[in-house]
């Protein structure tokens, strides 16, 4: 196994990330958050295949006396439903799952919002282990205890906070996922670098053919620094009162792209990288940033493949009315995370609609 990495979260309740290859098969490590004798473990039917029985067996050697049963998932962000939500609720009755039982969520973004939204809610909150299988789920979603699903009318609108108990990412996960994936997990590496850590967005850049080759320190070094910023933010903020929605850069744009898409075209991390571009275009023409930071971040996220672009055919109106669902939005209007540049984000409230509009024309 490679030298692990750590990264601790604050509270409440503080709890580690834990960085490295072959996680998954250490079963001390995956039993050490189970505090009682029964576990669900909800996956989905891409990831089972892979590793599901893995992380079953690596836990019942560890835990012999325990009761660990899997629940598996249609894949993809249009199962991240109410539906499919009542579905691990309906897995978690059949288990008889006690309040210190332990749902472990094995796979991508869909399956850690949907599992740890049931985690939440089950017996007003039971314990969730986050075990991230993409790269977008280890960087972003794994982390900070934000769970939901989606509604037609938008994404994420039905949630919870419930922070994990541990987060577990295996990196040798990574060779088994799509290059598309892989890629849509880096435009949120490079969200952490465009908020928060200039010298980072200059890092990705130089490191950019190492990560797309899968290099095991290139990525184990862009995980541990994006989710150390995560989770700096997120133990400042963790309800997302103020500085934690800087965290959403890109995504009132990429969100109601998503939305508008039926959730069947760019996937989140595509979605996000044309909404950080968005974002930095409208930095621009509100005076906050100048037009060169928006051709770099645009120039970055070229060079990990990412669209930079909406796609051809959206409704600039439409996409303007998901984002008044956006639940950043209040009743002063539209807010953003906009940007002075490179590594300054802030949140901008009573942004103009007009404004949001010429944007999305790329006017």
């Amino acid at each position: 196994m490679n030298a692990m990495q750590r990264v601790e979260v604050d509270g409440p309740p503080p709890y580690a990330i834990r960085i490295g290859a072959g996680l998954l098969a250490d079963g001390a490590g995956l039993a050490a958050p189970l505090r009682g004798r029964q576990a669900l473990l909800v996956t989905d039917s891409h990831v089972a295949p892979l590793y599901a029985d893995g992380v079953r067996a690596a836990l019942l050697a560890e835990r012999p006396d325990a009761r660990v049963e899997a629940f598996v998932l249609p894949p993809g962000e249009a199962g991240k439903t109410l539906a499919a939500f009542g579905s691990v609720i309906d897995a978690l009755a059949t288990l008889g799952a006690r309040r210190d039982a332990c749902v472990y969520a094995l796979g991508g973004g869909v399956v850690g919002d949907l599992a740890g939204f049931a985690a939440a809610c089950w017996m007003r909150g039971i314990d969730c282990v986050q075990l991230p299988t993409t790269l977008l789920a280890m960087v972003d979603s794994s982390v900070g205890g934000k769970t939901a699903v989606d509604l037609p009318q938008g994404k994420n609108l039905v949630g919870a906070f419930h922070p994990p108990r541990a987060v577990v990412a295996d990196t040798t996960t990574l060779r088994s996922l799509p290059d598309r994936e892989l890629r849509a997990g880096l435009a949120e590496v490079v969200k952490y670098g465009a908020i928060a850590d200039a010298p980072f967005l200059d890092w990705l850049c130089g490191h950019a053919g190492a990560l797309l080759e899968r290099e095991d320190a290139a990525l184990a070094a862009a995980i541990a620094r994006g989710c150390a910023h995560k989770a700096a933010i997120v133990g400042r903020d963790p309800l997302e009162h103020g500085e934690r929605a800087l965290l959403n850069f890109g995504h009132t744009f990429g969100h109601a792209i998503e939305a508008e898409q039926a959730y069947g075209g760019l996937n989140h991390g595509e979605a996000v990288a044309v909404g950080m571009v968005l974002a930095a275009r409208l930095s621009a023409r509100l005076g906050l940033a100048g037009e060169a930071g928006a051709g770099v971040l645009r120039r970055a996220l070229e060079r990990f493949g990412l669209p930079v672009e909406p796609p051809r055919g959206l409704d600039p109106a439409a996409l303007l009315a998901r984002m008044r669902l956006d639940k950043k939005a209040q009743a002063d209007g539209l807010r953003f995370v906009l940007w002075d540049g490179p590594g300054r984000a802030r949140v901008v409230a009573g942004v103009p609609e007009a404004e949001v509009l010429a944007v999305l024309r790329g006017s």
